[in-house]
């Protein structure tokens, strides 16, 4: 699986880091600590990111969901 994270340009760099460490499923205790941040402020720094609106697009390889190599879609021809 391979997550994109789409309008990070819009963000400041602060802002890019508390993301990046949130979709990486950090808490805002353990975000603030490697950030040397207050929670509170965490939680400032992504909602701030929210209203500047990155979005998250998750990419999943077929094979990852035994798809590879298969037709999905099958035509039916008359």
């Amino acid at each position: 699986m391979h997550l994109e994270i789409r309008g990070l340009e819009k963000l400041s760099f602060r802002e890019r880091q508390a993301v990046m460490l949130k979709e990486s499923g950090q808490s805002l205790e353990q975000i603030g600590k490697r950030l040397r941040l207050s929670p509170s402020s965490v939680a400032t720094l992504l909602a701030r990111a929210k209203n500047k609106g990155y979005e998250i697009v998750c990419i999943i390889p077929g094979g990852e969901l035994g798809l590879e190599g298969e037709d999905t879609f099958d035509e039916e021809t008359d």
